[in-house]
């Protein structure tokens, strides 16, 4: 497999990671395994991504897997492309908090190797993994295996977020079971051993699992989570005589997870959803009839030939062979406007044909396909954190063992030391603040507005590898612009035709098309494009190409000149030298000059508007490097609004350039550099963001820079930098609203203010409440 400083990227798909505070602890005690030297956990996809050198992989990812295990033992393990395996209690499908007992558990295993049918739920098989109903059934290879070991235990599936119908209605019957029981005992005329026997079992239906997962938990090392908080403080409550409190608590917050899993499973949707663009089949021809056979994208090869009717997303990256449609291209690039396919146009895997049916020639496996290549940048991207993220890790980390000494401290300093103060109410208040602590709205939805603002700016034409590019791209200060094929089309145009003397447009450009007729050069093409028509070869003959000066022809046994100033100067034929910039092509007949063309590369529609919208957006300063002449460059910097413009440059010297720029700049601004991705990509490298644009279908693009421009378009920068500000202020938002509360609620709780139900909305209801704020950046429109 070759050194051992080679590094494999390995991906486990986690089923039954349903709370983000686990994944939290499987990414921390991943980490610690000597070896991998880079660990990931994506609590929306339920993703472990790792690399570990190349020797020692089969190893290290087994005692990866031994760790997950441990730490989580309810939790199925399946590696992208291979067969799962089951925990060490496969019942571990069971979801929530035991809820799904009986029979619902095959129904909810989420593994990766689905029925190519079950449209997108299993994105590239990285784990973009979809909820089922009680009805739906997945092809998982170790469905078999459930079904044997389904009932030796009913492992609790951590804090899951994920109810099918079934366990749903198994929590709410449980839920009314407790509250009945509840009010039984405070209205019924039993008293003593009676009414708590009845508060005890009402409180054992309603979180009798909570205390159990709460038991395991402690055996397995882990003390300080939230069945521990809630387990001590209910607990504590029927200690203290406050028995309806116990229960009621329990059964609120059972109430509140219920919701919360609801608010994290519809974001995961819609995340999801948004990335929807995983094909589910491929009509393969047969032979050389118009027979066809429905395949997974996966069993297609290279040079298959594939049919797509209207209304069919296209499965495979190929060539259009037969056929004319309109096909819909905005999942991949966010362009409203459809696109017209001809037979020889080049089609991407992800578009959707709108009416005709097209015969496509295969030129990509679905492993190297688009679409594969944009699910999979966007479900890694969460594996390059933000620093708010790494903060928030670290902050839950010490966060609640910090708590848990300070209410201990809140239950036994008080009654020691002030007058009058009893254990019973310093108990209960320190049981307040137990509760009220728990870190979950944060650990939860700071994630999920991240990998939402990535959902957002896919739908908008923009891949961005990871939160942290998400994140910097808020202090750019400065943005870096190439030139040709980024804010100039690349493509040589005929922009002006000035003949002279009695000549006409179309004398001059018949003469230029006939002395162009046989070269490949760039600006040739471009003249035979402005002709637009066939060129006439009778009566043509004597061609020749003179090196670094043009084209000799004979039309009609007239010598006929097209090339550059030097051309003429050797004819010595008088010309005209126009001050436009761009490519100018002399033409002359019979030793007469009869005017010029002045070829020059387009300006994008959008490039001034970019520039614009940036300026707009407090970018400082913008900046265009190019290898271009200096007249062309100064140009088009000029009608652009470009504040400076570095012209003749070499790529080593547009990473010296940058470096400069680098200097000029504070520490704390960010600068970005947009190129094409093909010959820039040592400054995409170098700098704090490289954009590629034009990146659908170019791998150099996709590799080298950190966001990728799927569209061509420069002013998607602006859009990008938005989705960014707005990703930032609603994770902002989150931290400050989830603290806020808590703060308060502790303050009010230290001084017996607050009672339990209040700590359980500042916990539970707060989760809910950041987590359907962190989806409104899924609406986020880039422009």
């Amino acid at each position: 497999m070759g050194t051992g400083s080679e590094q494999v990227k390995r991906e486990l798909l986690l089923d039954g990671l349903d709370c983000a505070n686990c994944a939290l602890k499987i990414e921390n005690g991943v980490k610690k395994i000597s070896g991998i030297t880079e660990c990931s956990v994506n609590f929306v996809t339920k993703t472990l991504s790792l690399h570990t050198t190349s020797d020692m992989d089969e190893q290290i990812v087994e005692e990866a897997k031994r760790k997950v295990l441990r730490l989580e033992p309810h939790i199925r393990i399946s590696e992208k492309g291979k067969p799962s395996t089951a925990g060490r209690s496969t019942a571990g499908a069971l979801q929530h908090h035991g809820h799904a007992h009986g029979h619902d558990h095959e129904h909810n295993h989420g593994s990766h190797d689905q029925h190519p049918h079950d449209h997108g739920h299993s994105t590239a098989g990285s784990g973009h993994v979809h909820e089922h109903s009680p009805h739906s059934h997945n092809h998982d290879h170790d469905i078999h295996a459930e079904h044997q070991h389904g009932h030796e235990g009913h492992a609790h599936a951590g804090h899951s977020h994920e109810h099918g119908a079934g366990q749903t209605k198994v929590l709410l019957a449980r839920l009314a079971a407790g509250s009945v029981l509840m009010a039984a005992a405070i209205w019924s005329p039993l008293e003593g051993w009676a009414q708590l026997a009845l508060f005890i079992v009402a409180y054992l239906i309603a979180g009798g699992d909570i205390v159990l997962q709460a038991g395991k938990n402690i055996l397995r090392g882990q003390v300080f989570d939230e069945y521990f908080l809630m387990s001590v403080a209910t607990i504590g409550a029927f200690a203290i005589g406050e028995y309806p409190e116990g229960v009621a608590v329990m059964l609120f917050y059972q109430l509140g997870e219920l919701f919360q899993g609801m608010a994290v499973n519809r974001s995961r949707k819609s995340i999801q959803s948004l990335m929807d663009i995983r094909p589910d089949y491929a009509h393969i021809l047969i032979g050389t009839g118009d027979e066809t056979k429905r395949v997974s994208p996966e069993e297609v090869r290279v040079g298959d030939r594939i049919l797509v009717k209207a209304g069919e997303r296209v499965p495979l990256d190929g060539v259009v062979k037969a056929g004319h449609s309109m096909v819909d291209t905005s999942a991949l690039t966010g362009e409203s406007v459809p696109r017209e396919l001809e037979p020889g146009n080049d089609v991407l895997s992800g578009f959707v044909n709108k009416n005709g049916l097209l015969t496509i020639e295969v030129t990509k496996t679905f492993g190297e396909s688009t679409v594969s290549k944009i699910l999979d940048l966007v479900q890694n991207a969460s594996s390059r954190k933000a620093k708010t993220e790494h903060f928030i890790s670290k902050f839950a980390r010490y966060y609640t063992p910090v708590v848990v000494i300070l209410a201990a401290l809140i239950a036994l300093v008080p009654p020691l030391l002030l007058n009058g103060a009893t254990f019973a109410d310093w108990i209960y208040r320190a049981l307040v603040f137990l509760v009220i602590s728990c870190p979950c709205a944060l650990v939860v939805s700071i994630p999920l507005g991240f990998f939402g603002g990535i959902g957002a700016a896919s739908r908008n034409g923009i891949l961005v590898k990871g939160s942290n590019y998400l994140e910097a791209l808020n202090d750019v200060k400065v943005v870096v612009f190439d030139k040709t094929g980024t804010l100039t089309k690349g493509v040589f145009k005929v922009t002006a035709i000035h003949p002279e003397g009695e000549r006409t447009e179309e004398e001059l450009m018949r003469l230029a098309a006939i002395a162009e007729a046989q070269s490949n050069h760039p600006i040739a093409e471009s003249i035979r494009a402005a002709w637009g028509r066939e060129i006439p070869t009778e009566g043509v003959d004597g061609y020749d190409e003179v090196a670094g000066h043009g084209i000799k022809v004979k039309v009609d046994g007239r010598e006929v000149l097209a090339g550059n100033a030097k051309l003429m100067q050797q004819a010595n034929i008088s010309y005209t030298a126009p001050q436009t910039v761009g490519t100018v092509v002399h033409i002359a007949e019979a030793g007469t000059y009869v005017g010029h063309l002045i070829i020059a590369d387009e300006v994008k529609d959008d490039a001034a508007d970019a520039i614009r919208a940036l300026r707009k957006l407090g970018i400082r300063k913008t900046v265009m490097l190019t290898g271009d002449a200096k007249a062309v460059g100064e140009a088009v910097g000029h009608d652009l609004g470009v504040d400076e413009v570095y012209a003749e440059l070499l790529p080593q010297h547009k990473v010296e350039q940058l470096e400069k720029l680098e200097a000029a700049k504070s520490p704390k601004e960010k600068m970005i550099f947009v190129g094409d991705g093909i010959n820039d990509t040592p400054v995409l490298a170098r700098a704090d963001v490289g954009v590629a644009m034009g990146g659908l279908g170019s791998d150099a693009a996709i590799e080298a820079a950190d966001v990728v421009i799927m569209t061509d378009e420069p002013s998607k920068i602006a859009g990008a930098i938005r989705i960014a500000k707005r990703t930032r202020a609603i994770v902002w938002q989150n931290i400050g609203f989830a603290l806020g509360v808590k703060v308060v609620f502790l303050l009010l709780g230290v001084f017996g203010i607050a009672t339990m139900w209040e700590a359980v909305f500042s916990d539970v209801g707060v989760t809910v409440l950041a987590v359907l704020n962190a989806m409104r950046v899924l609406r986020v429109q880039e422009s």
